[in-house]
């Protein structure tokens, strides 16, 4: 496993990752924290996306400051920050000011559905790609796929709020991985 080799290769690391994305950087902090740089392992990286979604605010900042945080402490976590928000807030603005005339123009509407389109097809790839970590999971990979099979159905389907279907179907998820890793019994190690 690798780490980043000073703070200025963290703030350009998630700078970077920043810079990629737009809609969502998943796909793209996936391919570069785990199979570039190798700073985490798959299970890692979604043990630690897992955290990054339930905390307030954005994932991929919340995982910038856990990144930043566990390699460096305060200092890597204010760094990993600065990284992903410094440029990314910089053209925000600049084209923020460019386009506000053109905002109501038919063709910047669907140039922003079709780059929705696009995230959301990465996140799916994503997801995809990381399916061959559920093998691993404490859960079981059949438990994992209901309870994909029932978020999407509540969500896509039915149209249940997002706040009734993570405290329905993610707390039952929190209940059930805490009941299979109760029954894991501990290794105790010898000296």
């Amino acid at each position: 496993m690798s780490q980043p080799q000073s703070l200025s290769d963290l703030f350009w690391s998630f700078n970077r990752l920043a810079l990629q994305g737009f809609g969502g950087v998943l796909a793209i902090v996936q391919r570069e924290l785990v199979e570039e740089k190798k700073w985490l392992s798959p299970e890692e990286f979604i043990e630690d996306w897992a955290v990054a979604q339930i905390l307030p605010g954005p994932n991929v900042v919340n995982l910038s400051l856990m990144i930043g945080d566990r390699y460096f402490g305060m200092r890597g976590a204010l760094t990993a920050l600065a990284g992903m928000l410094t440029f990314p807030l910089l053209i925000v603005l600049a084209l923020a000011a460019v386009f506000a005339g053109v905002s109501d123009a038919p063709a910047v509407q669907g140039a922003m559905r079709g780059m929705g389109a696009v995230a959301a097809g990465m996140i799916a790839a994503t997801g995809f790609k990381l399916v061959a970590s559920l093998k691993q999971n404490s859960m079981g990979m059949l438990v994992c796929y209901a309870l994909a099979a029932l978020t999407f159905v509540a969500i896509a389907l039915l149209r249940i709020p997002l706040v009734w279907v993570l405290l329905v179907i993610g707390g039952s998820a929190c209940l059930w991985a805490y009941r299979q890793l109760a029954s894991i019994p501990v290794q105790e190690t010898q000296p």
